[in-house]
């Protein structure tokens, strides 16, 4: 293999086609040896660092951003990797809040290749996401992070990510996705997402699907590892929940109980979501780790997950969501008629061509009166906005096609007028798109056509 020449350090254009170059070796592919070969010849960063471990299929993101708020209010250096990105590639890491520096990106790039070419020479060659996995777990090794609180991939046996010796393990809830890779089975994808449970380790989990619970019991008793259900040892109370986020109570079987509890996020799913955040907190605490309650008051209070129920504006309301799969949408269609007033809604749509598209369009048409179809950029992903609109105009809803997301938008706020609401989802890349009216992004380099296909 002829060998890289390292990048200079204003090459973006550079270190962007050929990152871009990557995905001919492919963007998915589920495998640990690729991983473990060239995280050994970097250092072996990974053992360097403690790690909280997110899986599951909805929740993950908004789970992992409340654990990192929690402990960095509690006064610890952490790392926070999520994907995929609403604009640019640097949203995926993090320290404290603050998203790598794309220039450090291009000194740790070069600083990998000759990893990357060995690895590539004897073995296969790294895909995006590896590179991406293995970039992260380094800088925050070589940040010295007290933690990093990290996001699966795909799956979690095989995920690029599962290299981590975590502290504590997180898996939401289960429901299909991604069927070709991880079964078409409760079951099977769940023994998928199980993969991340640790030898004598510990799992939090959300899920209340009997299926799923069964072969999480079934791991956690072969892999001696301690197993803690929201529901049953985590319980929750919702006292209050509306416009302004929740409030709950909350009973952890094996810490502490907390009352009053408050998050700005709205969706009654977020208590949910914290509650598998407080629960794996509670697990550290197990650990000797200190946590006092006013970093769980604080780090709850003041969480930021975007484009997950995300208010741009008044007068007409425009919501963003990214809800990309069935139980997305299902929990969508739920929650905003109960948080949201308003005359009418009209719901700008865009959905990836590998989602079950009826069944979302079934849900979000079920609270929608008017339809604006539209396509999201990231290449090759969108299904056409004709059909979308099609499927409107089958279940009696009015609709229309604007090709362009921000167009699209601005539309649809004409047509809602001031009373209405504007509800954005189907996909995070579209809801990437239309959050740049209010968010303008100057300059980004590496942006939405850096996620997965």
């Amino acid at each position: 293999m002829k060998a890289i020449k390292p990048f200079a350090a204003d090459d973006y254009e550079g270190v962007k086609d050929w990152i871009f170059n990557l995905k001919l070796f492919g963007d998915v592919k589920l495998r640990l040896t690729v991983m473990e070969q060239l995280l050994a010849r970097m250092g072996s960063p990974h053992k360097r660092l403690r790690v909280v471990h997110v899986g599951g299929t909805n929740g993950k993101g908004s789970t992992v951003a409340i654990i990192s708020s929690v402990l960095e209010a509690a006064g610890y250096k952490v790392g926070m990797f999520t994907k995929p990105h609403l604009t640019n590639f640097t949203e995926r890491i993090s320290i404290n809040g603050v998203q790598i520096p794309e220039a450090r990106v291009i000194a740790m790039i070069n600083g990998m290749l000759p990893a990357i070419e060995a690895v590539a020479a004897s073995y296969q060659h790294p895909t995006f996401f590896e590179l991406t996995a293995a970039l992260m777990l380094k800088y925050f090794a070589d940040e010295k992070v007290d933690f990093a609180v990290v996001e699966v991939g795909m799956g979690g046996r095989l995920d690029a990510t599962n290299v981590v010796d975590a502290l504590v393990c997180v898996i939401t809830n289960i429901s299909f996705e991604h069927t070709a890779v991880l079964g078409d089975t409760i079951e099977k994808i769940a023994a998928e997402k199980a993969g991340i449970i640790k030898e004598g380790g510990v799992l939090v989990t959300t899920s209340d699907d009997e299926r799923a619970l069964g072969v999480f019991r079934d791991v956690c008793a072969a892999k001696h590892a301690r197993m803690f259900v929201a529901g049953k040892d985590i319980v929750f109370e919702k006292t209050k929940s509306g416009i302004d986020g929740q409030t709950f109570d909350m009973r952890v079987s094996y810490g502490r109980s907390f009352e009053a509890l408050h998050t700005p996020l709205l969706g009654e799913y977020q208590i949910t979501n914290a509650a598998a955040a407080i629960g794996a907190i509670e697990t550290l605490r197990m650990r000797g780790i200190e946590i006092p309650e006013s970093a769980i008051r604080e780090g709850l209070a003041k969480v930021k997950w975007p484009g997950r129920l995300e208010i741009m504006q008044t007068s007409p309301y425009v919501v963003l969501d990214g809800a990309k799969d069935v139980l997305a949408t299902q929990t969508l269609a739920a929650e905003v008629p109960k948080i949201f007033s308003y005359d009418k809604l009209v719901l700008v749509v865009s959905i990836s061509r590998d989602k079950r598209m009826d069944e979302m369009m079934h849900d979000l048409l079920a609270i929608a009166d008017y339809v604006v179809a539209t396509r999201h950029k990231v290449k090759g992903r969108a299904i056409e906005p004709a059909e979308l609109a099609k499927a409107a105009e089958a279940a009696g809803k009015p609709s229309t096609v604007v090709d362009d997301s921000k167009e699209a938008v601005r539309e649809a706020m004409k047509i809602a007028g001031e009373n209405g609401l504007v509800l954005v989802a189907g996909s995070i890349f579209v809801v990437g798109e239309a959050r740049e009216l209010w968010h303008p992004t100057v300059d980004f380099r590496w942006g939405r056509e850096f996620n997965e296909s």
